[in-house]
C-alpha cells in the first residue's frame, strides 16, 4: 500500500507525484488508518463524483461509510432550484453527520462555502413512522405540505406524496425509494417500499425516517420570519409577481433556495456539524477554485442585484468567504494530496508512484498488443487490469485470448492484493492506471483503448444531431451559403435587410439568383427556405422561368416510378407469412432488468409495438424514430434479445465503421452476461478474421453481426436470419433497402 506521512496540524503535511487512480487509492488507504471521520476536500463538483466512485469501489469489502455532501449544481443567483434529488442527498448526509463516527465525507469547495440550516431546526422536523403508531391520516398530510412536500395524483420523485383513501404514498427525502402507508383507522397497519414506476410494493419494514421536503422551513411562522427580514434589507413591493408576495401568499418560486437564511433567526455551515476529531484531506488547488467561485458570485450578484421585484442576499449573507473558508480548514489536522510532484522537505513527501509507459492498442500494426506483451514481459510486479462493465471484460478477455496474458478475474483491488496471481482482471470505476513501488501495475481500458466508455445513471443529450433541411435559425445561415426556396429553386443568401413595406418594417432574406436578380422573404416565412445539400458549387435558377418546376416535376415521377417498384415489394411481403419468434418472457425480463436507465414511456412503448410484431406470423416492417440519445438503440437490442433467443440470427447495418465499432462495443457489453456470440465486420478486422466471422454466419455459432454494407455482399450467407436491423436508415437508399426486402421476403425488419 502506499505510504502516507502522518498529518500534524502544523505544519501541514503534503504527498505528491499520486498519479492517475492512486490518488483514489491514497484516499481509501487513510480512511482505513483513521479512526476518526475524514473529510476531502476538492476543487469541482465532477472531481467529487469521481473520487466517491473510486474510493466507495476501494473500500468495497470495508463497513466504512463514503458520503458525498453534494453542491446545489446551480449558478449562485440562479432562478432555478436544485433538482429534489440533490436536495434529498443534502439533507440526508447533514441529518447522518453525527452518526458519522468514521469514514469519508466528501464535498466540493464551493459546497463547504455555502451556508447550511441549523442542525436542530433539521432535527426537530425530523419525523420517525413506526408501523403501530397512532397517526390521523389528515394530520399527517397537513404536516406533510408544512414540510414542504407536494401533494401529486401519483409519487414518482423525492418530496411528493399522494393520498387514496387509507393508503398514503410518500417518497421521503433522504430515502432511496418511496413508501406505501397503509392506516387501519388511525393506526399505521403497514409499511412497505415500492417501485414509482410499477406501483408494485415490496416485503414490510418497521420505520421510516421523514426529512423536510426543502432546505427552509414553509409553515406560517417561517413566511412570517421571512417577510419581517425581507422589510429589513430591502425596500417593500407588493406587486403580485414580487418576491415578496410570492412568499406571502405560500407561493415559492423558482430560485427560492437564495433567500432561504431569511427563513431562519440564524443559520450554519457545514463546519458547525463537523465533530471536533477530524482529519482534512486536499485535493487539487483549493485556494483558487475558492477565490474563483467567490469572484463568479460577487459578479453574478452585481450583474442581478438591480432587480427591485427580487432584490438578492448580499455574497456574504449566503456563502462564506475564501478566508473564512481556509479559516475554518485549519482548525483540523490537515493533508494536501496533489498528482504533480512537491518539493521534499519535511512532512512533503512523494508517493512512490510513477506512470504507464505507452500501452495504448494500436490496431493499424501487425502486432496491436505489442507494448502491452513487453511492459507485462519486462514488469517484475503483478498487474491489474481494471475495466469499466462486464461488457468491456469480456472484450478485453477476447482482445487478450491470442495472447501470453491471461488475467485472473477477482471482485475488487483488496481480493486481488490478497491473492498471488501475477494478472489480475477487476470490474470497476478507476479511470487512470499508475505504477506503484515497481511491485504493482494497474492498466485501466483507458490506458489502452485510449478513451472512457463509463455510462451515468442521466444520460446528457448529445449535441451531434444529424443535419436537417430545414432552416430554424437565422444563427444558421452565413452569408454566400447557397439555399432553396420551395417556391423558386436554388438561390444565394446575402444578408438580412429591413425593408418598407406599405409602411410596415419588417426584416426580409435577401436571396440572390442567376442574373443577378434578387428575391426578398420575409423572416416570417423562414419556413420556406432550406439547406442546399447538393453539389458544392450549385447551379442557381432563374427567377420567373420554368426550370425550377420542371426540376421539381421530373423528381416527381421519379418518386412515382419508386413508389410503384415499392408497392410491389410490399404486397408480394405481406402476401406470404412471415416467422413467429417464440418469445421467453422470464428471460427477457432478466435481460431488461440489467437496462443501467430508466425507460421512458415513448420507449417502452415502442419495444412493446416491435415485440408485439416479432411475435406475430408476418413479416415485420417497422421504423422506430427518435432524437439522439432517447434510447432508440436500447430497443434494438431488446428485439434482438428476443429473436437470438427464439433461435434466430440478427444483422445490424449501420452506414460508417465508426458506428458499427460503437453499436459493437455496446452490443458485448448488454449482452456479456448472456450466452451470445456478437461479431462486427468491418475493415478493423483483417481478410482471416473477416473469414472467421462469414464461416460462423453460415454454421450459425455466431449470433449477432454487425457491419456496414459489406453485410449486403454475396459472400455473406446465414444459417438463420431471422431480424434485420438498419441504423440510421435514412443514409442508405431507398433502392438498397427494398433490394434486402426483395431477396427476403419473410425477415423481419
Amino acid at each position: 500500500m502506499i505510504q502516507i506521512p502522518s498529518p500534524t496540524p502544523r505544519p501541514r503535511a503534503s504527498l505528491g507525484q499520486l498519479i492517475g487512480s492512486s490518488l483514489a487509492l491514497a484516499i481509501a488507504e487513510q480512511v482505513r488508518q483513521q479512526q476518526q471521520l475524514v473529510l476531502l476536500v476538492v476543487p469541482d463538483t465532477p472531481t467529487a463524483l469521481r473520487l466517491e466512485q473510486e474510493v466507495r469501489h476501494l473500500l468495497a469489502d470495508e463497513t466504512l461509510p463514503v458520503a458525498l455532501f453534494p453542491d446545489w449544481e446551480t449558478l449562485p443567483y440562479d432562478q432555478f432550484s436544485p433538482h429534489q434529488d440533490i436536495i434529498s442527498q443534502r439533507l440526508e448526509t447533514l441529518y447522518g453527520l453525527p452518526a458519522l463516527k468514521r469514514g469519508l465525507l466528501i464535498a466540493p469547495v464551493t459546497t463547504l462555502m455555502l451556508r447550511t440550516p441549523p442542525r436542530d431546526w433539521l432535527e426537530q422536523n425530523s419525523l420517525l413512522l413506526r408501523t403501530g403508531d397512532k397517526l390521523d391520516l389528515h394530520a399527517l398530510r397537513s404536516r406533510l405540505e408544512q414540510a414542504g412536500y407536494r401533494a401529486v395524483d401519483q409519487v414518482l420523485e423525492h418530496g411528493e406524496f399522494a393520498a387514496r383513501g387509507a393508503l398514503l404514498d410518500l417518497y421521503p427525502m433522504g430515502a432511496a425509494e418511496p413508501f406505501r402507508i397503509d392506516f387501519f383507522d388511525d393506526e399505521i397497519d403497514t409499511l412497505r417500499p415500492f417501485d414509482p414506476d410499477t406501483q408494485r410494493s415490496r416485503e414490510q419494514v418497521k420505520q421510516v425516517r421523514l426529512l423536510p421536503a426543502r432546505e427552509f422551513p414553509t409553515d406560517g411562522a417561517a413566511i412570517e420570519r421571512f417577510r419581517g427580514q425581507y422589510r429589513e434589507r430591502f425596500p417593500l413591493r407588493n406587486e403580485p409577481e414580487s418576491l415578496y408576495h410570492r412568499v406571502s401568499q405560500s407561493q415559492f418560486p423558482a430560485g427560492i433556495e437564495h433567500y432561504f437564511p431569511l427563513f431562519f433567526e440564524q443559520i450554519q455551515t457545514l463546519f458547525d456539524s463537523l465533530p471536533e476529531q477530524l482529519l482534512v484531506l486536499g485535493v487539487g488547488e483549493l485556494n483558487e477554485a475558492a477565490e474563483a467561485f467567490w469572484q463568479d458570485v460577487q459578479s453574478r450578484y452585481e450583474d442581478r442585484r438591480h432587480d427591485q421585484l427580487r432584490p438578492l442576499l448580499a455574497p456574504d449573507e449566503l456563502y462564506l468567504k475564501p478566508d473564512a473558508l481556509l479559516n475554518r480548514l485549519n482548525h483540523w489536522p490537515r493533508l494536501q494530496l496533489s498528482a504533480t510532484p512537491v518539493l521534499e522537505k519535511g512532512e512533503r513527501q512523494n508517493a512512490p508512484v510513477s506512470p504507464l509507459p505507452e500501452l495504448e492498442v494500436d490496431h493499424q500494426k501487425t502486432e496491436p498488443l505489442a507494448r502491452l506483451l513487453s511492459f507485462c514481459e519486462s514488469f517484475q510486479g503483478r498487474v491489474l487490469f481494471s475495466v469499466e462493465s462486464a461488457g468491456r471484460r469480456e472484450a478485453l478477455l477476447e482482445l487478450l485470448s491470442g495472447s501470453a496474458i491471461k488475467p485472473w478475474p477477482c471482485d475488487n483491488f483488496s481480493h486481488f492484493l490478497a491473492g498471488k496471481d501475477p494478472i489480475g482482471l477487476l470490474v470497476g470505476p478507476l479511470s487512470q492506471g499508475f505504477i506503484l513501488d515497481d511491485k504493482l501495475a494497474l492498466v485501466c481500458e483507458g490506458d489502452l483503448l485510449g478513451g472512457r466508455v463509463i455510462q451515468r445513471r442521466r444520460r446528457e443529450k448529445s449535441t451531434g444531431l444529424s443535419p436537417d433541411t430545414l432552416i430554424r435559425n437565422l444563427a444558421e445561415l452565413s452569408i454566400g451559403q447557397p439555399v432553396v426556396h420551395l417556391d423558386h429553386g436554388v438561390g444565394r443568401y446575402t444578408g438580412l435587410q429591413t425593408l418598407d413595406a406599405g409602411g410596415l418594417k419588417s426584416e426580409y432574406l435577401t436571396l440572390e439568383y442567376a442574373g443577378g436578380d434578387k428575391l426578398y422573404v420575409p423572416v416570417t416565412a423562414l419556413h420556406l427556405v432550406g439547406r442546399y445539400s447538393g453539389a458544392d458549387e450549385p447551379t442557381l435558377n432563374r427567377l420567373g422561368n420554368d426550370s425550377w418546376a420542371k426540376a421539381k416535376r421530373k423528381a416527381a415521377e421519379k418518386v412515382r416510378d419508386v413508389a410503384a417498384e415499392l408497392l410491389d415489394v410490399y404486397a408480394r411481403r405481406a402476401a406470404q407469412p412471415g416467422q413467429a419468434i417464440a418469445h421467453d418472457k422470464s428471460a427477457y425480463r432478466q435481460f431488461a432488468d440489467a437496462f443501467p436507465f430508466e425507460e421512458t414511456d415513448d420507449q417502452l412503448k415502442a419495444i412493446n409495438a416491435v415485440l408485439s410484431d416479432m411475435c406475430q406470423p408476418k413479416a415485420m416492417d417497422r421504423l422506430v424514430c427518435g432524437d439522439v440519445g432517447f434510447g432508440k438503440t436500447e430497443v434494438a437490442m431488446r428485439a434482438a434479445f428476443v429473436a437470438v433467443h427464439g433461435g434466430k440470427q440478427v444483422a445490424v447495418l449501420v452506414p460508417t465503421t465508426l458506428l458499427a465499432q460503437q453499436h459493437y462495443d455496446n452490443f458485448r457489453d448488454r449482452f456479456a452476461n448472456w450466452p451470445v456470440q456478437v461479431e462486427i465486420i468491418s475493415r478493423f478486422k483483417t481478410g482471416k478474421e473477416q473469414d472467421k466471422v462469414l464461416a460462423g454466419l453460415t454454421d450459425g455459432s455466431i449470433d449477432i453481426v454487425i457491419g456496414t454494407h459489406k453485410l449486403l455482399s454475396q459472400d455473406v450467407r446465414f444459417k438463420d436470419l431471422g431480424l434485420l436491423i438498419v441504423d440510421e436508415e435514412h443514409r442508405f437508399g431507398v433502392r438498397q433497402k427494398d433490394q434486402i426486402k426483395r431477396c427476403a421476403p419473410t425477415w423481419t425488419f
